[in-house]
């Protein structure tokens, strides 16, 4: 039997992490710039998370709402 890890419950709105779904879908993760091996592996658990969360339903969303999301996230964007 595995021993159940720790886990940390992050709360997100719903276009953050639509927003971040989409970019983790569409992303090399080989390619992204790491120092550390862990942190593609945080990436990538973090994608499985999102495609898995029932309470999120992201995987049938449309690019009309990934755009909205998109839009909505970056609107308050002072930097």
């Amino acid at each position: 039997m595995e021993a159940e890890l720790p886990t940390v419950t992050v709360r997100l709105w719903r276009a953050d992490a639509l927003v971040l779904f989409d970019w983790l879908m569409g992303t090399d993760l080989d390619s992204v710039p790491v120092t550390h091996p862990a942190q593609k592996q945080a990436l990538a658990d973090l994608l499985s998370r999102l495609e898995w969360d029932t309470d999120t339903d992201l995987t049938g969303t449309t690019s009309e709402e990934i755009a909205a999301a998109q839009q909505e996230v970056a609107q308050d964007m002072g930097w």
